[in-house]
């Protein structure tokens, strides 16, 4: 079973996400979170650069809308500790195409948002989802243009 602060984090979450409120995301992070994206080998490190990666995607879906959820534990240490985990089902939109996927989080001992882990499908989707996000980032400064593209 899920803690209270982490299921109330997560509903949070949800929440805010649904209605495209990146800033109330702030304090349900912890400061060092880690997002794992489908289109990119290393996370993404910090409240920061997470924020603007939200950014990024509340511009780029379109009707974003959680349709389901799993809770409960995972070990996300070596040491085999367990930490408060849920998953979250989603649909989305982008550049005409349809994406099926799930947010996995893992929460701290406060409940706080420690590692957001997105997986989607299909292939197609992943792709274009990857070039959208990517221009947003360039866009905002985030990361740098690729070589080619200065």
């Amino acid at each position: 079973m899920t803690p209270a602060p982490a299921a109330e984090y997560a509903n949070r979450l949800r929440d805010a996400l649904e209605k495209g409120e990146t800033a109330a995301l702030e304090e349900l992070f912890t400061p060092d979170i880690r997002f794992y994206s489908p289109v990119k080998f290393q996370p993404f490190e910090g409240r920061e650069m997470v924020l603007g990666l939200f950014g990024v995607l509340a511009r780029t879906f379109e009707n974003f809308r959680y349709v389901g959820s799993y809770d409960g534990t995972a070990q996300t240490s070596a040491d085999g500790s367990e930490a408060a985990s849920v998953v979250l089902l989603f649909r989305t939109t982008v550049a005409g195409r349809e994406i099926h996927g799930i947010d996995l989080l893992h929460f701290d001992e406060d409940g706080r948002i420690k590692e957001f882990t997105v997986m989607v499908r299909p292939q197609s989707a992943v792709q274009a989802l990857g070039q959208a996000v990517y221009a947003g980032l360039v866009a905002d400064g985030l990361v740098p243009p690729l070589p080619e593209e200065r």
